[in-house]
């Protein structure tokens, strides 16, 4: 019969130490925005492009925001 487990002297040598929480919550965090950051630029080819388009789209619809008379909407409701 075969033995399951190494003798006592090896075994210390393949022991796996686990990081500290505090390493293994950053090293998870580190790849969760590299995961989001390619997954936000893929099919895209500039993607420095795309957020100055962004950005201006957001201007221009904050202008039309402030330019409007009232504050909501574009509509009024008008009885005669």
């Amino acid at each position: 019969m075969g033995q399951c487990l190494p003798c006592m002297g090896g075994a210390v040598k393949d022991v796996v130490e686990t990081p500290d929480p505090e390493i293994k919550r950053r090293q998870l965090a580190e790849a969760a925005e590299k995961r989001q950051m390619e997954a936000s630029s893929r099919g895209i080819k500039n993607v420095s492009s795309v957020e100055q388009k962004k950005k201006k789209q957001e201007e221009i619809e904050r202008r039309m925001a402030a330019s409007r008379p009232g504050g909501e909407g574009g509509l009024r409701w008008q009885v005669g």
